[in-house]
């Protein structure tokens, strides 16, 4: 029987985003406060993925054995470094979270079976690498807090009662909503990016956490008039609010997902990933749970 595990690892280390061939100003345009010299740090945090079929002992791999590979190919030689130094491949791109995700894979694949690498910079913007080339997914994560009502216009008190319980009630109720954006593309093989982080955090800024935040969803969302704002209705309108403008950035939108409560959440996917997913065509692994 085949079976994916995991293994997690930590490391701190710092790096600049800063490319030589770029003057001072090009840099701070493209990178921001990330040009600083000498550097910032992150506390990383680093999950492998690995497959394989259960052995007699019931296990896919000696856990043992995985810890030490990933710590004398990974942690130790990353940890308390400045990885612009710390590895050649990041003197040739930049290590941005997600071409650090792709350098680790390549480090890896010699020694485990590998199916995915998820690298978190923060709790809040992580990466995931499977193996495809330049192709990585890059997530943020980020939060807004918003009234509404489910009923629909259309039934009785009763009915929507009966079908929505509480969450029918006429003045509504609230919730801190936690958003996290995956998206798809391909990593520059100099800025080590598949898409500008800043750009991209203001795309989910004005086209999402702006317009809905502190809101009463039902009256101030336009959509929302004729739309029941569940959290899956929600969650496929800041996917069609957020696919344009993250095309334009040069990427594809792969996930939202959409968490209402610690007990409630959802997630959907870009267009194209959906007619793949119904045409039966996507490869199990992207699968991966992304």
């Amino acid at each position: 029987m085949k079976c994916i595990i995991k293994r997690r690892a930590k490391f701190s280390a710092s790096h600049r985003y800063w490319l030589p061939e770029l003057s001072e100003a090009e840099n701070v345009q493209k990178f921001g406060a990330c040009t600083r010299s000498p550097g910032h740090g992150h506390n990383y945090v680093l999950y492998v993925y690995m497959a394989g079929e259960l052995d007699e002992y019931g296990m896919v791999l000696n856990l043992s054995d995985v810890k030490h590979i990933i710590k004398r190919e990974i942690t130790s030689q990353l940890d308390f470094s400045y990885l612009n130094d710390a590895w050649l491949e990041f003197q040739e791109t930049l290590p941005t979270t997600e071409n650090m995700a792709r350098v680790i894979w390549q480090r890896l694949a010699p020694h485990l079976p590998i199916v995915r690498i998820q690298l978190f910079e923060q709790p809040e913007l992580w990466a995931d690498y499977l193996g495809k080339e330049m192709e990585a997914y890059l997530s943020i994560a980020t939060h807004f807090s918003a009234a509404h009502r489910l009923a629909r216009p259309d039934l009785s008190y009763e009915k929507n009662c009966e079908i929505y319980g509480k969450c029918a009630r006429p003045n509504g109720h609230g919730h801190n909503y936690h958003l996290e954006v995956t998206v798809k593309g391909e990593i520059d093989p100099r800025t080590g990016m598949t898409v500008d982080l800043g750009d991209l955090q203001k795309a989910i800024d004005d086209y999402v956490v702006e317009p809905f935040d502190h809101t009463f969803l039902n009256k101030d969302i336009p959509y929302f008039a004729k739309v029941v704002p569940t959290a899956e209705n929600i969650a496929v309108h800041i996917r069609d609010l957020l696919q344009e403008p993250i095309r334009e950035l040069g990427a594809e939108l792969f996930k939202v997902k959409l968490v209402e409560s610690p007990n409630n959440s959802c997630e959907v996917y870009g267009t194209q990933l959906e007619k793949s997913l119904s045409n039966g065509k996507l490869s199990e692994q992207v699968l991966v749970r992304i």
